[in-house]
């Protein structure tokens, strides 16, 4: 039995050549064991083990959009005019009717960095006739009696500048007759007014030669200008009807086109979406059409 315990063990006998193929056979399970931990370091950090050629290539950028994105209408809901004002009307209820205003927002497909449109028209059925207008002209002349007479707020030359640059700026929209253009120029007005687009310019039409007939066209009159490939403007009041609100639509819609014609040399431009909504309720999108077969009567709608 002590001899039994005390023999030693006997290894079997491995022909050298299985040997050796079990030797190369374990470094090619090694070998490929770090490969995939290789490869899933690369991919998963974005580099590899002893290899920094990955972590060194600079990243793609992506192309910068040269247009405004619009979304696909393919899907969209989309209402008619008189469903609009019903919902509209659901969100103002307990609001003055003059106080909340109908919104249009309309939408463009157009490049960023091109030529914006910005104009100014007079609705059928004005939003805001509260605007307080300020005439540049000679104060004893009898273009500042016309200009008063017409409904302007503020008439003068020197009175009105010394106003300005101690930061009283009593009005919302400012004209200048064409006699005191140097005038106007040499008070330097243009770092005060140019920042709040009250500055008058030729290119905008605030420089006129009849400032009563520029007056009026103010009073009731709506300016509207593209920003970020959108127009938007207070298209009326909560309690118009259906049908003076489609009147405003209407010719805005007219102006925009007609803007949109002047500058088809320079940029494309199209309509992409119209979008109706209030002070208070969300944007409903027009489908273009007045009502639809489940819309309420005009009436009802015109009633608060």
């Amino acid at each position: 039995m002590l001899a039994a315990m005390s023999s030693p063990k006997v290894v079997p006998h491995v022909p050298l050549q299985k040997l050796h193929t079990a030797i190369q056979l374990n470094i090619h399970l090694n070998a490929l064991r770090y490969a995939n931990r290789s490869t899933f370091v690369r991919f998963a950090s974005g580099k590899s083990v002893g290899d920094n050629r990955v972590r060194d290539q600079p990243k793609k950028k992506r192309k910068a959009r040269i247009e405004f994105k619009q979304y696909s209408l393919k899907d969209a809901e989309q209402f008619s005019l008189c469903d609009a004002i019903r919902y509209i009307k659901a969100f103002e209820v307990g609001r003055p009717p003059t106080s909340p205003k109908y919104e249009l927002a309309v939408k463009l497909r157009t490049v960023k960095n091109g030529p914006t449109v910005r104009n100014r028209l007079r609705l059928p059925h004005a939003v805001d006739t509260s605007i307080r207008i300020c005439v540049i002209c000679p104060p004893d002349s009898e273009h500042a009696e016309a200009a008063k007479k017409a409904g302007a707020s503020v008439v003068g030359e020197d009175t009105v500048f010394d106003a300005v640059k101690a930061g009283r700026i009593e009005f919302d929209r400012c004209i200048c007759h064409q006699d005191s253009i140097a005038k106007m120029n040499k008070a330097g007005l243009g770092r005060i007014l140019g920042p709040r687009g009250l500055m008058p310019s030729a290119k905008f039409g605030t420089i006129v030669k009849d400032v009563a007939v520029s007056v009026k066209g103010l009073i009731g009159g709506s300016e509207y200008r593209e920003r970020n490939g959108v127009l938007r403007m207070a298209i009326g009041q909560l309690g118009y009807t259906p049908e003076e609100l489609q009147a405003n639509i209407k010719t805005f819609m007219g102006e925009i086109k007609k803007d949109i014609a002047l500058l088809s040399d320079r940029v494309n431009k199209e309509i992409h979406e119209v979008v109706l909504s209030s002070t208070n309720a969300p944007g409903f999108s027009l489908n273009g059409d007045f009502r639809s077969p489940t819309s309420p009567s005009s009436r009802d709608l015109s009633v608060i």
